[in-house]
């Protein structure tokens, strides 16, 4: 029998559906959900992310601005920018587009935005906080993965999760979630010498090493959920997963297609958290 396909792009149609609903509330409310994209450089992938980034906020009824800045923005003028856009009320949720030019610090741009502003999650203060299990803005991608699972009718609790990859943006933090919602997480990387004995162990396999259709029905449980993260694009111009969709769609209890898995999630949780920055921000309830 061929596995459950977890659309994302439905998953997060329906979650702008609600979030539509919820923008309306705040502005009756006097509040209008505000995101800043700041994007340095001409880089053609950032582009096409931040074009989407701003159609999603036109969509949802929330205020966007985007600041395109040249190639040689030096690392002041983009901390200057940073400051003016923390203090600025309009704006409750600040992303600036990774990566940066090479002459610019990542580490000091992500540490100078005001962690209740940090709608990508990556300030150490929101690492710190989701590690704790405190109130913070969660990293997109991996909240994304949480609410595929929770949407495909999967209990994480109780549940043995395998997670390949150890990254700061992917890996390590949707493990941290993994084990916020009681599953039992093991993590696998380069380095682990039986990946594949612990993979065929997982309730749910979280593959994310950014390498085409790696991981094959063998490293499959029968029956498990498969939450394929990679995004390859193939020599015929094709894009496909780190996981071999075909292979394990027979294996696997439920699985994401690629595309049209995780990727729509990402910016749908951007919004989400753009949303409950202007909640926080305002000391207004759910």
């Amino acid at each position: 029998m061929s596995a459950q396909v977890i659309e994302g792009k439905k998953v997060s149609q329906q979650m702008r559906q609600e979030m539509i609903e919820e923008v309306a509330k705040l502005k009756t409310k006097g509040v209008v959900p505000g995101l800043a994209v700041v994007l340095v450089g001409e880089d053609p992938a950032s582009r096409v992310y931040v074009g989407s980034k701003e159609k999603a906020c036109i969509q949802l009824g929330i205020y966007s601005e985007v600041h395109r800045l040249a190639e040689q923005t030096s690392e002041e003028e983009l901390l200057a920018l940073i400051h003016g856009l923390n203090e600025n009320p309009a704006v409750h949720g600040i992303l600036v587009q990774l990566p940066l030019p090479k002459h610019i610090n990542e580490k000091a741009v992500i540490d100078a935005i005001k962690v209740e502003k940090d709608v990508d999650g990556f300030h150490p203060q929101s690492v710190g906080n989701l590690v704790i299990g405190d109130d913070s803005l969660l990293p997109c991608t991996p909240a994304g993965i949480i609410e595929l699972i929770k949407r495909s009718g999967t209990n994480i609790s109780g549940k043995h999760a395998v997670v390949i990859g150890r990254s700061n943006i992917v890996g390590k933090p949707v493990a941290m979630l993994l084990l916020r919602e009681h599953a039992t997480v093991t993590i696998c990387h380069s380095r682990t010498s039986n990946m594949k004995e612990l993979a065929k162990q997982a309730d749910i396999l979280v593959v994310a090493i950014g390498k085409a259709k790696a991981i094959d029905s063998d490293y499959v449980k029968p029956g498990a959920v498969v939450i394929d993260v990679g995004i390859n694009r193939l020599d015929n111009g094709k894009l496909a997963g780190d996981v071999d969709y075909e292979d394990c769609l027979e294996a696997a209890g439920a699985i994401t297609p690629v595309p049209g898995g995780v990727g729509p999630m990402t910016i749908t949780m951007l919004m989400n958290n753009t949303i409950t920055a202007a909640r926080r921000i305002n000391g207004i309830e759910v």
